[in-house]
């Protein structure tokens, strides 16, 4: 029997919400079709790991006609495998043992604009023009942590359009360049100076990139802080499928709060 590729979709949609293992995915599946009385059976479980490296996955977006405030972040996500006993019974492995997972949130409908999964050795700035490459509307103003304070992330900023948005590190210090990207970068060195780094993000709307820490928070509660697949394009795609999934939950609507 062939299955398209959102059959595929489908059911691994569903390994990731309910946390299953493969196998009890596609019993699970099974259960649901006998229950609808359909006449299909699962997809073995054997070529849902064989067809998830290809998936060819695009997330579900909010199209708007405003430039949008992008947020980016990172978080670590730990690969399944070694668990605390074998840790402290034989101690760890040389073998990487975590990930990062790299996101860009649009800051007004809350959604995920862009994800990449890399290895735990990849900085965050250097993620940063695939992050960009990736999301389709025009974005005013890019906001992250200190670890994009650096020329190359300001110039990313600054050729997608956008007002770059980096706090600069304590020890930070002018440049003699006089490039744009080291003007505006020098401009907010002087401005932590004179004025103080609260005032900085007040000034730039600082306080909305919580809102990526919001977002992982809510992808490691929702769909576990573990990536399960072994092989990196699978991991990709299950990472990718976990995406989907929030932006889809997350444009079935968000909580709004009375403020008496």
């Amino acid at each position: 029997m062939l299955y398209s590729d959102l059959a595929i979709q489908c059911c691994l949609t569903l390994k990731m919400v309910f946390h299953l293992p493969l196998r009890a995915t596609e019993g699970f599946v099974d259960s649901l079709l006998k229950m609808l009385d359909l006449p299909l059976k699962s997809p073995d479980y054997s070529l849902l790991s064989v067809r998830q490296k290809n998936l060819a996955l695009e997330l579900p977006r909010i199209n708007s006609d405003e430039p949008m405030h992008l947020v980016v972040d990172s978080t670590g996500l730990k690969l399944y495998g070694e668990g605390e006993w074998k840790v402290r019974t034989h101690g760890k492995s040389k073998r990487r043992t975590w990930l990062k997972l790299h996101l860009g949130i649009n800051e007004k409908s809350h959604g995920i604009e862009a994800c990449i999964l890399t290895g735990d050795n990849v900085h965050d700035n250097e993620v940063l023009p695939n992050i960009v490459d990736q999301v389709n509307d025009k974005i005013a103003q890019i906001t992250g942590d200190g670890a994009y304070d650096s020329h190359e992330s300001y110039v990313v900023a600054l050729n997608a359009g956008a007002k770059p948005c980096f706090p600069p590190r304590v020890n930070a210090r002018r440049h003699k360049a006089t490039d744009e990207a080291w003007r505006l970068r020098n401009h907010a060195v002087s401005h932590m100076y004179y004025k103080g780094l609260a005032d900085w993000k007040k000034e730039n709307n600082y306080h909305r990139r919580s809102l990526a820490e919001v977002m992982m928070f809510r992808y490691k509660q929702l769909l576990g802080a573990n990536v399960m697949a072994r092989n990196i394009k699978r991991q990709a795609r299950e990472v990718g499928i976990k995406c989907i999934i929030l932006n889809k939950m997350t444009a079935l609507g968000m909580p709004s709060y009375a403020v008496s």
